[in-house]
């Protein structure tokens, strides 16, 4: 038997496949990427430096994220420093250039973002915000 409507997960899927494609290509325009970007903004909040956090805080693997920051160091945007008292550790720092780029980059974030939320009213957007959490809710919810 099919369905009289499409799933709303199958929609949200759809949705988010469109939005992130979309994203990428935002960031790679402005001579970026979606992983540098939330690496970036990791080390720029202040909030995670130790490698193993950042790795915790935006999501990935750590040999994925070693794999960003090595390319990222080579482009001169980072420096890794291992910690004295525990050499597995490395303390990473964005460099001016990964400033820069952090700033360009969010200059593209905010103009994508504004796209996307145009013709949306205010009340319409935090409904969507909480609409969205609800259904991250109820994903993960057994």
């Amino acid at each position: 038997m099919q369905p009289q409507t499409e799933p709303i997960g199958l929609e949200v899927t759809r949705t988010g496949r469109v939005l992130s494609l979309q994203f990428n290509d935002a960031l790679a325009d402005a001579g970026g990427s979606l992983p540098q970007w939330l690496i970036l903004t990791a080390l720029e909040r202040g909030d995670h430096a130790m490698q193993r956090d950042i790795a915790a805080a935006i999501g990935i693997e750590g040999a994925t994220l070693t794999h960003h920051l090595n390319r990222m160091e080579t482009g001169g945007l980072v420096h890794r420093e291992r910690v004295a008292d525990d050499r597995r550790t490395q303390l990473v720092t964005l460099t001016p250039a990964g400033e820069a780029l952090f700033a360009s980059l969010l200059r593209t974030v905010v103009a994508f973002d504004q796209q996307l939320c145009a013709g949306f009213s205010e009340r319409e957007l935090a409904t969507m915000r909480k609409l969205l959490a609800r259904l991250r809710t109820n994903a993960t919810s057994t």
